[in-house]
């Protein structure tokens, strides 16, 4: 205690630089007023497509876990390659679709999607591997996998875009999470769209 002052400042600045060079994990999702995460409760217009269109372009891998990737494959990819829907939403279907993709399960046999591989092995390990790997963002979604990455300590950034609805019921964030002790965050961006939904960034201190 105090005995080798400047020592604890080195370590900081090494772990400092070692965090700046390694890929953040970004956590983003919608979610209801009262914290609902359904994804049949929330709002999807034009302009939330075209945020999450925007983060797609920021990162260079999406890490699902099985129920999720299942509910977006072959779902985006389909509307990618017809085109089938609005503008927004067939630019967010083909920046999805190009984007490489991991699934953690240990259910799920196979997946024809050629920009996707599962991964079987230990969540924690895997993901710290990947941060390591050079590359742009890694961007999580779902529930599950991100819930096990808040309890590990793991995810750096949290993207919310909030509905201006009270769902009622519904699986709500972070019910099956438990943390050791309170996960502070600092707002540093927050931007309102026309629907009233409101899309806000936090970065984990």
């Amino acid at each position: 205690m105090g005995l080798c002052g400047p020592a604890p400042r080195a370590r900081s600045r090494t772990t400092s630089l070692e965090e700046v060079l390694m890929r953040k994990v970004i956590f983003a999702i919608n979610i209801t007023m009262d914290g609902c995460v359904d994804h049949t409760k929330g709002i999807a217009d034009e302009e939330t497509h075209e945020y999450f269109t925007q983060l797609l372009r920021s990162v260079d891998l999406l890490v699902f876990g099985r129920k999720t990737y299942e509910l977006m494959v072959p779902f985006w990819p389909e509307v990618a390659k017809n085109q089938s829907m609005d503008r927004a939403s067939n630019e967010f279907a083909v920046t999805f679709d190009s984007l490489n993709k991991i699934v953690f399960s240990r259910s799920l046999a196979s997946v024809e999607d050629k920009n996707t591989r599962i991964v079987r092995g230990n969540l924690h390990d895997e993901i710290l591997k990947l941060k390591e790997e050079q590359g742009k963002g890694i961007l999580l979604g779902g529930v599950s996998v991100p819930s096990q990455l808040v309890e590990l300590g793991l995810v750096d950034e949290y993207r919310f875009v909030v509905s201006p609805i009270v769902a009622g019921a519904g699986r709500r964030l972070f019910d099956d999470v438990s943390l050791p002790e309170r996960l502070q965050t600092r707002l540093v961006e927050s931007k309102v769209f026309k629907s009233g939904c409101v899309a806000l960034r936090y970065l984990k201190q």
